[in-house]
């Protein structure tokens, strides 16, 4: 786990004893663990890949943005 991800965590857990698990802040800060743990996945992920075709890029980042080209298709 690195640095980040337990920093997130702590902070998550933190909110939960002190605020509840309903609370804005712990809904945002249980929001910004996903994106670290996501973040730290993808890096794995696409460094342990082959290099990307301009098409396979844009396909994958369509997935980040959604309502943007193929990754809004239902």
């Amino acid at each position: 786990m690195s640095a980040a991800t337990r920093t997130a965590s702590r902070r998550l857990n933190a909110y939960q004893r002190h605020r509840g698990p309903d609370d804005p802040v712990t809904l945002a800060a249980a929001r910004d663990l996903r994106a670290v743990q996501l973040e730290e996945h993808i890096q794995e992920v696409v460094s342990a890949a082959p290099p990307l075709t301009p098409d396979q890029a844009s396909r994958l980042r369509s997935l980040l943005h959604p309502g943007t080209g193929a990754g809004n298709a239902a």
